[in-house]
């Protein structure tokens, strides 16, 4: 009998990374993203999992929507396709995931698989709650929830053991969201919505973001002693966010976006809050060091919530001058997990697959394991 996997894809997730609008919730938004060149890459992030998928093809049935929400991808895969409910427009709204949901609900399905962020694990909950196995393909700008594997290519695997019943273990995961409008004023501030239930396999499903605790603000300003006292004039500064590179920011007595990517030559800031293509076009022919620190609670370097941070800035920045800043007890909360990258890119994420030294303290590094 053939297992059902449904799969839904929300086409716009993730569009305004590269251009610094950090979500896309919102017509507004999204025409503003549009406007800026942001390309959709839902859909390859989406193929990239199903890959993973391709040898059940005998097994499994993928109930999807008509494109752009899925049929486009399991077509390209060539898995056993059903397509369910009318097609829609470039632009589908949170009611479309919805409503999709539903349907796949009261048809049955053994696994549902979306692709999405934050915005899209809150309509999937509001839509089927606990009542269906779930697993996200990260593909968002913003991604707080803890239903998302790793990356588009550990969901497919997890999917495929899933179905296959080689992975029985289900676990209750925290759907997370945060307001854009809040987050574009510089003001975080995460919501728990409820629980979604995913299978679970340790090494292929990312935790809940954290932040970092008060104890850590020794250990940062230490970092941050430690960055400014070796800074050379040579070269420019690309600052990514996070609370252990706002220290540095502070240290030289600059104003900084806090949830942005700032760019500083020889200890002035010369550009705040940019997109890609902005920095792209700063440090082009120039000497340029990255200065980046993982999420708390999920190791994430690249690939989420700086995703201005392209493939093409990092290729042009090159590995070496890639600064990793993290206090111990942030890396100590790992328990020796790599730290991770996800970029888009599957070159540069197996070049950026490597030991690092990290800076943990003043005159203090470490070297721990990158992985994707």
């Amino acid at each position: 009998m053939l297992k059902k996997c449904g799969l839904i894809v929300n086409p716009i997730a993730g569009m305004g990374g590269t251009v610094g609008l950090k979500g896309t919730d919102g017509p507004d938004i999204l025409e503003k993203s549009r406007k800026l060149g942001a390309k959709p890459h839902a859909q390859e992030r989406t193929v990239e999992a199903l890959k993973r998928l391709a040898f059940l093809k005998e097994k499994i049935e993928i109930m999807t929507c008509p494109s752009p929400m899925g049929e486009e991808g399991v077509r390209l895969c060539g898995l056993l396709l059903r397509v369910i409910g009318k097609g829609k427009g470039p632009n589908t709204t949170a009611s479309d995931t919805r409503d999709a949901a539903r349907q796949m609900r009261d048809l049955g399905v053994d696994l549902l698989l979306f692709a999405g962020g934050d915005g899209t694990a809150r309509d999937i909950y509001s839509a089927v709650g606990d009542s269906l196995v779930v697993l996200g393909i990260p593909a968002g700008v913003k991604i707080h929830s803890a239903v998302y594997a790793q990356n588009p290519m550990r969901a497919g695997e997890l999917a495929a053991w899933y179905l296959e019943g080689k992975t029985r273990r289900v676990v209750e995961a925290e759907v997370m969201d945060i307001n854009e409008e809040d987050f574009r004023n510089e003001i975080l501030s995460a919501r728990l919505y409820g629980y979604l239930k995913i299978p679970f396999k340790r090494s292929h499903v990312q935790g809940l973001k954290c932040g970092s605790p008060a104890s850590e603000q020794y250990d940062q300003e230490a970092i941050a002693f430690d960055v400014v006292e070796n800074m050379s004039d040579e070269y420019f500064y690309i600052i990514g966010p996070g609370s252990t590179t706002r220290p540095i920011m502070a240290k030289l007595g600059l104003d900084y976006s806090l949830l942005g990517i700032d760019l500083i030559y020889r200890k002035r800031l010369i550009g705040k809050d940019l997109n890609e293509k902005e920095l792209l076009e700063k440090i082009r022919e120039k000497k340029t060091k990255l200065i980046i620190t993982p999420i708390g609670g999920q190791g994430y370097l690249l690939g989420r919530g700086n995703q201005q941070l392209s493939p093409k800035v990092i290729e042009m920045v090159e590995k070496e001058n890639i600064m990793i800043v993290a206090t111990k007890q942030k890396i100590h909360s790992f328990y020796g997990r790599p730290l991770l990258v996800d970029t888009g890119d599957k070159n540069i994420n197996h070049m950026l697959n490597d030991y690092f030294r990290i800076i943990t303290g003043y005159h203090d590094r470490i070297v721990y394991k990158v992985a994707f």
